[in-house]
């Protein structure tokens, strides 16, 4: 067997098992009684329902895994790369145009692979929760806008760097990362304002007690508000959250409109505060940062096996190119990127637990926040307690219960001080 292809199949293999032991523990880690912490939150009905909706989602997951594992095997064994190469050879073009066709039979193909699975998953599994207010028309035209925008988007980057990689020789893979690196600050930028309101309508927080609670502890705090919006996320599910996009003056605070209906003033300012805190303590420059060098690191490596005959006859391909280079190498850059993920993850939650910090000691109301998380967590269905391996590997956030213990702890070395 090529080496490469023996490579390339026992990293599908692992992270597809590793996934499904996660799955596994998570779904055991999942505990029957109710914590004391939610209670007068959850009404036993409803936490049974958050734990069939754990259960039916990560066994959900897990069958679309394993499809998809399969899938992509049998594509990769039948030759299935080749077969794309020799289409988008067929047309006769030139390397960047070929590369290109290429790329984009692939993403429509996986595109249209995913569909069914989004569609089960929005319109049964979604919808039997109560969580589903996605209709069909808005379904389709969200898969088609985000095919529209990643044709777009993704086919400038991708030539960019074909062109980079066909014309610097040995310093492409700076240009590139430069390059790469300029074109993600600036889709930073106009995000918020180009393409995010293409998927949801924003509109600015209605006067009254909100604005002007919110405005004065954003002045409290020297942090000029380009804009505070509400977001319709009830189009698409009654679930809610907040977000803080952008820089200057296209930086933007949204809140979803479901998240306004469920909670109060108090609560809705604390978790604005969490969001300005990450603005204060500089976490999205950080995640810039880091972002930016993990992008060099890849581009480093990548220029190494773009030309490998040994990367492309694990893919039965019969002609090198530079654009499948690009996309084979992603299967071997794979444990990398999740080892970069997973400490990514790890400064994630730690940049969670100082927004949250920022937002009990500078709102002072430390209960409103704790609040607002149980309630975020009930109409979400959230798990409440996930399997730390699940935690460590994949989440972004700490469990909500670690969140709110930190909050108490914080609360009583601040009282304790206090009274000393």
């Amino acid at each position: 067997m090529n080496v490469f292809l023996g490579v390339i199949l026992a990293i599908i293999f692992f992270r597809y098992l590793l996934n499904l032991t996660v799955d596994f523990l998570n779904l055991r880690a999942a505990a029957v009684i109710l914590p004391d912490e939610f209670k007068g939150y959850y009404d036993e009905e409803k936490y049974k329902k958050a734990q069939y909706y754990l259960r039916e989602k990560t066994n959900f997951g897990i069958f679309e895994e394993t499809v998809s594992t399969v899938v992509t095997v049998c594509f990769i064994l039948a030759g299935g790369f080749d077969i794309v190469d020799q289409f988008a050879r067929g047309f006769g073009f030139g390397k960047i145009l070929t590369g290109i066709i290429f790329c984009g039979v692939l993403m429509l193909i996986a595109q249209a692979a995913a569909i069914p699975f989004s569609a089960y998953n929005t319109f049964v599994i979604e919808e039997k929760f109560g969580f589903n207010r996605t209709a069909v028309k808005t379904f389709i035209l969200d898969i088609l806008k985000s095919l529209v925008l990643g044709a777009l988007i993704g086919g400038a980057a991708f030539a960019g760097i074909l062109w980079f990689f066909e014309r610097a020789g040995g310093l492409a893979w700076l240009y590139c990362w430069i390059a790469v690196s300029l074109f993600e600050l600036l889709l930073l930028f106009i995000a918020p304002v180009v393409f995010l309101p293409l998927f949801n309508k924003f509109f600015p927080l209605a006067e009254g007690e909100l604005k002007r609670t919110l405005e004065n502890y954003a002045a409290g705090q020297n942090f000029a508000l380009q804009g505070i919006f509400t977001m319709d996320g009830s189009k698409r599910s009654t679930k809610s959250n907040a977000f803080f996009t952008g820089f200057g003056r296209f930086r933007r605070i949204a809140l979803f409109d479901t998240l306004i209906d469920n909670h109060n003033v108090d609560e809705l300012v604390s978790v604005l505060a969490h969001e300005i805190g990450h603005y204060k303590k500089k976490h999205v420059l950080k995640h810039i940062g880091v972002s930016i060098l993990t992008t060099g690191l890849m581009f480093l490596v990548m220029s190494f096996f773009l030309n490998n005959r040994g990367l492309f006859e694990a893919f039965k391909m019969r002609e090198v190119s530079i654009y499948a280079g690009l996309v084979f190498f992603g299967f071997l850059y794979a444990p990398i990127n999740m080892i970069f993920s997973i400490a990514a993850n790890v400064i994630s939650r730690k940049h969670e637990y100082e927004a949250d910090n920022f937002s009990v000691t500078t709102y002072k109301k430390p209960q409103a926040f704790i609040n607002a998380l149980k309630k975020l967590s009930v109409n979400n269905l959230s798990n409440l307690t996930p399997h730390p391996l699940k935690v460590f590997l994949f989440y972004s956030h700490p469990p909500v219960l670690k969140r709110i213990q930190a909050i108490r702890d914080m609360q009583s070395r601040h009282d304790c001080d206090l009274s000393g």
